[in-house]
Formats: C-alpha cells, sequence, structure tokens
C-alpha cells in the first residue's frame, strides 16, 4: 500500500444553502447514504472518504443521519425522519468529526447541516462531503484502504480500481474544471450567464451575476467556481467548464467543442446529394438546436389496419435527446474533432470523440447496467440543472427502455479507443415506408419487374401489410400475372375477412382483367362478394359494382347497388354510381335476351327473359336520365348520352321474334 503523507485538510469551497431533504430523496443513491440510527460512527466517515474520493466522478455526496428510505402503503418511496435527540446528534457530529480527522489521511471536514423533523425534539443531521483533489485512506481500529462509492454501496477500492483511483488523483484536476490559459472574463457572454442562472432559479435580480464572476463563489458544493486566479497575475481564467456553457467565441479556446448534423436519404454516404449543419456556440445552443433538428425526424407513421398499436414514431423523442447530451456531456474536448449527428433512411448515429472512461465495462455500457463514471462532472452538473439531461447515469437505460416501449429495434453502442458511436434503428414500419417509396417510384417509371423483386424481398421477410399487398397486386396487375398473387391468397386464406374492403377489391382486379381465364373469374367473384359484404366508401362502391359486373357476376353487382342505396339514400344522387348501375341493368337485360332467343328453352322461361330484358332496360333508361340531369362533368354527360343510345337500340331487340 503507498505510504501515506501528511496533508492539510479539505474544506468546501463554499457553504451551500440548506439541504432540502425531499429533493434529496428522488436524487440517485450514488450520492445520498440514509443512516437512521447511527450505531458505528466509522460507517459514517468511511461513506464520507469515499464521496471524497470520487470515483463515479459524481462531485461528492450526502451522509444523511436520522432519516430513512421506506416503502409506503402503495409502494412508492416514501421519506421517513426520524430525527436524533439533540444530545445524540451533538454526540454523532463530533464522533464524525474527529474521525474525519484522525482517521482519513490527509484528514477531511465535511460540511454539516441540521435540518427540522415534525417533532421538535428531534433534528436531522446531514454531512456534505465535496470531492477533493486527493486519494484519502481511512484507518479503522482492524485495517486501513481507500474506499470508493460503487452504486449503492461503499467499499473498500482494491487492484485495478485502486491504482485508477491513486492515478488519477495523483495528476491535475479533471479536464472540465481546469483554467484555460487562453481566456479571461472577457470571452464569457454574460447574458448566456444570466439567462443560465435563472433557469437554474439562483438569480437574484439585487444581486445580479457579479457575485459568481470570481474564484470563492459556486453554484454547488460539488461544482467548482466558474473561475482560477493565477497566482502570479491574478488574472481570473475561466474554467473549461465555464467556457463550454458560456463561451462568447468557444471554439477559438476549444477548437473541437462543435457538432455537425447531417442528413442523407439512403441508407449510407455514398448518396450524392446531403444536407449538413455546423453548429457552433455555446454547449448549451448546440443541444437546443440539435433538439429541433432530432426532433424533425421524431415524426408518426400511422396505420389504421393495425387497431392495437395505429401510430408509430420513428425515433422515441427522449431516445434521441438523451443519446445526444450524452454525447455533447461526456465526451473529450481535448480531442479536435466535432460531436457527429448523421441522420439515415433506417438509422440515426450519434457519435462521441473518445473512449469510455477507465473501469466502465463496455458490456456493462451496452446494456445499461454500468456505474455512474463522467469525463465532464461539472459540464454534466450544469446540464442536468438547466433541464438538458436527466439524473446522473440514467441515460443509457432510459435510451434502452424508450427504444423498446416505441417498439424500435434495440440500440446499439459502438466503441473503440477514440469514439463512442449510439446507433438508433428505426421503427420497422418507417424502413417500409421508405421500401414502399422505392417501389411507388419504380411503378411510376413503369420499371415493374424492378418493383416485383423489392416486393418479393419484402415477402420474404415477411413484412406484410396492407400497403405491402396493394402494391403487390398492383404490379401484378400490370404484368398480367395473377398465379404469385393467387398463390400469397392461399397464404392468406385464413385472414382474408380481417382485410379492408378496398384491398379485397384490389385483388379481386387482378384476377377479373385476365379474360382468358375462368377460374380466376371465380376468384375475382369471391373477393368482391368478400368486399361487398363489408362496410365500403364511394370509391370502394364503384370498384366492387364494376368488378362484380366485370366477373359475370351482374345480378349480384346490381343487389350490391341497392343495397348501398338503401343504406345511404344520398348515393342514388351520385351521376357515377347511376352510370354503373344503368350499365350493369344493361348487362342483366343482354342476358336476358340471350336466353329469350334461346329456342332450346321452355317458352315460359323466354316469355319471362324477355319481360325480365325490358324491364331491366326501362329501369337502366330512368337511371341514365337522371344521371345526365346530375351530372356536372361533360365527359361524363357524353358517356351518359351514349348510354341511353345503347338502351334505345336494345329496347328494339328485347322483343320477342313472334312479335315482330
Amino acid at each position: 500500500m503507498p505510504a501515506i503523507t501528511d496533508a492539510p485538510s479539505e474544506r468546501p469551497l463554499a457553504m451551500p444553502d440548506q439541504i432540502d431533504l425531499i429533493q434529496l430523496s428522488v436524487r440517485e443513491s450514488e450520492q445520498v447514504e440514509w443512516k437512521e440510527n447511527v450505531a458505528d460512527a466509522d460507517d459514517v466517515v468511511r461513506t464520507l472518504s469515499a464521496f471524497a474520493n470520487d470515483w463515479a466522478n459524481l462531485g461528492g455526496g450526502y451522509v444523511v443521519c436520522g432519516a430513512k428510505e421506506q416503502k409506503g402503503p402503495h409502494g412508492f418511496p416514501e421519506l421517513s425522519l426520524v430525527g436524533l435527540t439533540a444530545a445524540r446528534l451533538k454526540e454523532v457530529e463530533g464522533r464524525v468529526l474527529t474521525a474525519c480527522r484522525e482517521r482519513v489521511s490527509p484528514p477531511i471536514t465535511p460540511t454539516v447541516q441540521e435540518l427540522p423533523t415534525p417533532d421538535p425534539e428531534r433534528r436531522v443531521l446531514v454531512f456534505i462531503m465535496p470531492a477533493t483533489r486527493t486519494a484519502h485512506i481511512f484507518r479503522s481500529r482492524e485495517s486501513s484502504g481507500y474506499y470508493v462509492r460503487i452504486s449503492r454501496e461503499t467499499r473498500e477500492a482494491r487492484n485495478g480500481i485502486l491504482r485508477e483511483l491513486l492515478v488519477r488523483k495523483g495528476v491535475s484536476e479533471e479536464w472540465d474544471r481546469r483554467a484555460c490559459s487562453t481566456a479571461t472574463i472577457e470571452d464569457l457572454d454574460l447574458l448566456a450567464l444570466r439567462d443560465a442562472l435563472q433557469r437554474m432559479n439562483v438569480f437574484h435580480i439585487d444581486r445580479g451575476i457579479e457575485e459568481y464572476l470570481s474564484d470563492t463563489k459556486t453554484l454547488s458544493p460539488f461544482v467548482p467556481p466558474l473561475f482560477i486566479r493565477e497566482p502570479l497575475t491574478g488574472i481570473l481564467r475561466p474554467r473549461n467548464f465555464a467556457l463550454l456553457l458560456f463561451g462568447r467565441t468557444l471554439q477559438n479556446n476549444i477548437p473541437g467543442a462543435y457538432a455537425l448534423f447531417s442528413i442523407y436519404q439512403g441508407s449510407d454516404r455514398s448518396e450524392p446529394h446531403a444536407e449538413r449543419h455546423e453548429l457552433a456556440g455555446t454547449i448549451v445552443a448546440q443541444a437546443r438546436r440539435l433538439v429541433e433538428l432530432l426532433d424533425v425526424q421524431s415524426y408518426v407513421a400511422y396505420d389504421k389496419t393495425n387497431r392495437s398499436a395505429p401510430n408509430a414514431v420513428k425515433y422515441p423523442p427522449q431516445a434521441l435527446h438523451e443519446a445526444m447530451v450524452n454525447a455533447l456531456a461526456h465526451r473529450d474536448y481535448e480531442i479536435v474533432e466535432p460531436t457527429r449527428v448523421t441522420v439515415f433512411s433506417d438509422r440515426i448515429e450519434i457519435l462521441s470523440p473518445g473512449s469510455l472512461p477507465t473501469g466502465i465495462s463496455v458490456d456493462e455500457f451496452r446494456s445499461g447496467r454500468a456505474i455512474p463514471k463522467w469525463r465532464n462532472q461539472s459540464l454534466a452538473w450544469f446540464l442536468n440543472r438547466l433541464q438538458l439531461a436527466q439524473a446522473e447515469g440514467q441515460g443509457i437505460p432510459t435510451i434502452i427502455r424508450s427504444m423498446r416501449e416505441e417498439g424500435c429495434p434495440a440500440p446499439r453502442f459502438d466503441v473503440n479507443e477514440v469514439r463512442v458511436t449510439c446507433v438508433l434503428p428505426s421503427h420497422p414500419r418507417h424502413s417500409l415506408a421508405r421500401e414502399h417509396r422505392l417501389i411507388e417510384e419504380a411503378i411510376s417509371l413503369g420499371e415493374f419487374e424492378r418493383a416485383r423483386q423489392s416486393l418479393d424481398a419484402l415477402l420474404a421477410q415477411d413484412l406484410l401489410n396492407v400497403r405491402t399487398l396493394q402494391l403487390f397486386a398492383e404490379v401484378q396487375r400490370a404484368l398480367n400475372a395473377p398465379a404469385p398473387l393467387l398463390q400469397l391468397l392461399k397464404q392468406l386464406e385464413n385472414h382474408l375477412d380481417n382485410l379492408p374492403p378496398q384491398l379485397l377489391a384490389q385483388f379481386a382486379d387482378v384476377f377479373s382483367s385476365d379474360a382468358a381465364l375462368s377460374e380466376n373469374h371465380a376468384v375475382a367473384k369471391d373477393l368482391y362478394l368478400r368486399a361487398a359484404s363489408r362496410g365500403v366508401a364511394e370509391q370502394e362502391i364503384r370498384q366492387v359494382a364494376v368488378g362484380l359486373s366485370r366477373s359475370g357476376a351482374e345480378s349480384e353487382a346490381l343487389d350490391f347497388l341497392d343495397r348501398q342505396f338503401h343504406l345511404h339514400p344520398e348515393l342514388r344522387e351520385n351521376p357515377w354510381l347511376l352510370r354503373i348501375r344503368g350499365n350493369t341493368l344493361i348487362g342483366l337485360a343482354k342476358l336476358c335476351i340471350q336466353t329469350g332467343k334461346n329456342r332450346e328453352l321452355p317458352g315460359q322461361t323466354r316469355k319471362r327473359a324477355w319481360e325480365s330484358s325490358r324491364r331491366y332496360l326501362a329501369s337502366a333508361e330512368t337511371d341514365f336520365r337522371r344521371a345526365i340531369s346530375l351530372s356536372p362533368d361533360h365527359n361524363l354527360t357524353a358517356g351518359l348520352q351514349t348510354g341511353l343510345e345503347f338502351v334505345g337500340q336494345l329496347k328494339k331487340r328485347a322483343t320477342p321474334p313472334a312479335n315482330r
């Protein structure tokens, strides 16, 4: 074990405001230790030395004596303020502070606060221990060692943890706490500083911001002042985190402190065109602009056929924001490379320069189980208080959880010695939508074979939804290839009644257009009738009625139209539907005329056929005349006139030969 040297005790840089225990109870447990009875003062001192060593780089922590966390009647955490009597409080305070001086080397001197409880005879005792610049060893009666805070426990530092602790404490301060030798107070934007103080509710208009422009005033015991005073010149130099947050021309002093936001239409950087934004300014300004740009990517794809989850957001906003803020807060700013956010058609990549901090397991980091350990603790503290980041240590778990809850693929974290990249895949429905757009483009260009190959690839992946099926039907119809669609229908046989009626009608169109094969007409008729049995809109009414007629089911088409007119009387005023009904009646009349001319049939049958033909033609004439009076379209009117003339010709033929 390394030799221990005497050193002056470490004190907080400034007295903090009174602790709010309710706020403290919702903070991350890595920074708070609750002691109800304080049976052993050594436990308190051991934990205080661990907070001073600050292995997790959180800035220190609190030991609260006379309070405990417990579950309430509904299972939620509640804070119970048991408190200590006056005599017990003085005893604990004296024993702890004595042990901090005599058993910790170099000694530590935590700040002490007494807080009231509901019982006026008892108080809560709080020890506040900021992180220090040295490694502290605690000597107990049995042994001695260096202690660190890992997750919710105080542990003795051994092996690699001990080595890193001693190396880290033996060098200069963390980068974000160092003074920037090229900057002065003139390099800070005081308006940005004032805005931040107001957002943090610590700005007092009567005191202004001048008190923070010093090397002594702090906002918290866990972050240092914004400035360091040079020993010889007395010049105030802003710390690096102050420049990152409030610098006027940040990149002049920290060249790598900027971000690039790029958008590629495809899935890689080979696209000939891309959109690019170069974001300078403070880290706060960069974060807010990146939030705006990322929110544009977080749009919703709606699928009305999916009743359980009709809305699918492409990327959860919470995951995007957390990944972006993590990249800004925890990157290595000594590397002269920008933070990069790159949007592809199927994913967003967020690159943060610098490797993981020493001691963080890559596997634990990827799974969200790594302990909080930051490269830029002071910067992260400010971003958290400015509502740009969540509580410490929650970024990766939040990203993983929000992606899972929205149905997106799991995020991927690529880690090497120079960068950490968070890859957020888009929701599968959006990837499918892009494939649909490419297929639609191929169809519009008449490249049906290319469209068919793309659809085959989707079907092979079981990526079936209504739009995929619609495009498949459209392509097969264009290629006059009902066989592949028939094979697909056999796979969907048990699900046909769950498909939208317009899709069933579109399937039927593929088979009714092939006049050579009568069995295809039978398939078309079945599909049209399935669609007709469901609630359909006006466009589908026209499609189903025409399709039934084309597939040889004129009677079913007429029944379908009459049923729709009965259910929706306003459709009787639709000239297009009246024209379809008139054409359907003409088709029935022609069949009756053929039957009437068939001398092999009984006379009574032929007589009824002639009577039916005249009745159908009379009804068709009424429909055409009514449609002409309602038609606003010249072309439609011309077609109706032609139909009316054809009815007149058929009327002459709809007379039994014996009566001519």
